[in-house]
């Protein structure tokens, strides 16, 4: 069992839709951070069908995850009514992935004194051990220096910041080509989607997680602190968070997206302040 000791979910904006959450059931625990192609019409949310998929995935994952035999199987099933829900409302020229939300995300569950996580895309897993060793878990750091660096060239070539880059003509041609390839390939992205294939891309990692170990599930609007900004490592931000909890690590992500670097020339990404979602659990 998980006992959760703290957990924050904050949009990045006041005006947009927060398209991220985090939750836990019994043995399970996840943090889902979904996105969507700028500008494209909401069918199952007021403001964004991102927020509409993560609170779907939220809500079926509190209900089946006590009765999951294993993750792939319980990922496939979410995702499984997920497509059904969406294509039942959805008009026919959204039934095609290249509009359809996304999402990168944590799944863990403690197996006795092992943890297992499946990864799609940036969330992370921190793990703190009662002897003090702290593990990271998934592809975030590495995909974080792909995309920093893409947001670099991106905000030169139309000589842009992170307030207003996702409205360049030069990133949604980028983000549609790339959307457009991953379409034609035939092989599904390996993101939370409405491709059930996509479970065939989780990414599955164990990692030692004996009685009082302490797991931090985060989006990547919360692990910027350890791979963007460089704020502090992973063990400090196990640390900080076990003493002082969450808020005062999200504000400080706040204060240098809006301060220290509101220009992204110190720190290249794509939104000023990304959805800032992670939850604090003890085993």
């Amino acid at each position: 069992m998980f006992t959760i000791l703290d957990r924050i979910s904050q949009a990045g904006h006041p005006d947009k839709a927060n398209e991220d959450i985090c939750g836990a059931s019994g043995d399970w625990a996840w943090v889902i951070d979904t996105s969507i192609f700028p500008g494209t019409r909401p069918v199952m949310h007021r403001k964004s069908d991102a927020t509409w998929l993560a609170a779907f995935a939220d809500e079926r994952l509190s209900n089946l995850a006590p009765h999951a035999e294993d993750g792939p199987t319980l990922v496939r099933h979410v995702i499984e009514e997920a497509r059904t829900a969406f294509m039942a409302v959805a008009p026919e020229e959204r039934h095609d992935f290249v509009t359809w939300p996304l999402g990168a995300m944590t799944l863990v569950r403690r197996r006795g004194d092992v943890l297992d996580a499946w990864t799609f895309g940036d969330t992370t897993a921190y793990l703190r051990r009662p002897d003090g060793t702290v593990t990271t878990l998934g592809d975030g750091p590495n995909l974080r220096d792909a995309e920093a660096a893409k947001a670099a060239e991106l905000m030169q070539a139309a000589g842009s910041r992170p307030t207003a880059i996702l409205d360049e003509p030069v990133f949604l041609q980028w983000l549609g080509e790339r959307r457009e390839r991953q379409r034609k390939s035939g092989v599904p992205a390996a993101l939370l989607s409405f491709d059930p294939r996509a479970v065939e891309r989780l990414r599955h990692e164990t990692a030692p997680c004996e009685e009082g170990t302490a797991i931090l599930l985060a989006s990547d609007g919360f692990s910027a602190l350890v791979d963007l900004y460089q704020a502090m490592d992973a063990k400090a931000l196990m640390e900080a968070a076990l003493a002082s909890g969450l808020e005062p690590l999200a504000r400080m992500a706040r204060e240098i997206e809006t301060e220290t670097d509101p220009d992204g020339k110190l720190y290249p990404r794509f939104k000023q302040s990304d959805d800032t979602t992670v939850i604090l659990l003890r085993a």
